[in-house]
């Protein structure tokens, strides 16, 4: 799978169907994806095989990972929406 095939299927697994981490997860990938590193971009793989429960509890700032490079990754999901928003 080239880069940009794995990138796009990153966006793609981004939509979740909930409307919480869509409004967190989408502008995250369609502003970082292109500027994200190797070992980033696995982080981020990694994040996305999270259940939606965890996921919106660690985004939501309810809970942290465990995974401090997942830890890592959510805060700045979460820095980019407070900056947005």
């Amino acid at each position: 799978m080239s880069d940009e095939e794995r990138r796009a299927r990153l966006r793609w697994r981004c939509r979740r169907g909930l409307r919480e981490l869509d409004l967190l997860l989408a502008p995250f990938a369609e502003r970082q994806l292109p500027v994200l590193g190797p070992d980033e971009i696995d982080t981020l793989d990694r994040l996305l095989t999270s259940t939606d429960q965890d996921l919106q509890s660690w985004l939501l700032g309810r809970e942290r990972p465990t995974d401090d490079s997942l830890t890592d990754l959510v805060e700045q999901i979460r820095e980019q929406a407070r900056s947005s928003g």
